[in-house]
């Protein structure tokens, strides 16, 4: 009965240690840096690798101008989002629900078919009626 139990012990104890194993490597291939070593490695297989070598080269040469670039690009990407945000914000209806309107100290309708006016003699005639 002793060998028996001690046998199970030393089957818990190797499978412990599979187990231990096992979820080591798990770990490993989930960390940060091994996805994006699979991702590269990904790349790296397609008929682009060439391009894509030279690349990352000259990101390697020249880290710190790519860094401007890549902040300079998101800098506009997020000025783009929010300028359509404020544009939809501003935007108001014509109470007649037909021409949009923009807010200010004298908020004119817009007309598309009616020919534009200077805004200077507009608000010269405005001040003199």
């Amino acid at each position: 009965m002793s060998e028996s139990l001690n046998d199970l012990e030393k089957d818990i104890e190797a499978s412990r240690a599979r187990l231990d194993q096992t979820i080591d490597r798990i770990q490993d291939r989930l960390s940060v840096p091994s996805i994006v070593d699979d991702m590269l490695g990904n790349v790296r297989r397609t008929p682009l690798s060439g391009a894509y070598d030279g690349a990352l080269d000259a990101i390697r040469r020249n880290p710190v101008p790519v860094l401007l670039i890549a902040a300079g690009i998101g800098w506009l990407l997020h000025r783009t989002g929010k300028d359509r945000q404020t544009l939809t914000k501003r935007s108001l209806i014509d109470p007649d629900g037909a021409l949009p309107v923009t807010p200010g100290a004298a908020a004119k309708a817009y007309d598309p078919d009616q020919p534009t006016r200077q805004p200077v003699k507009e608000l010269a005639e405005e001040t003199q009626i």
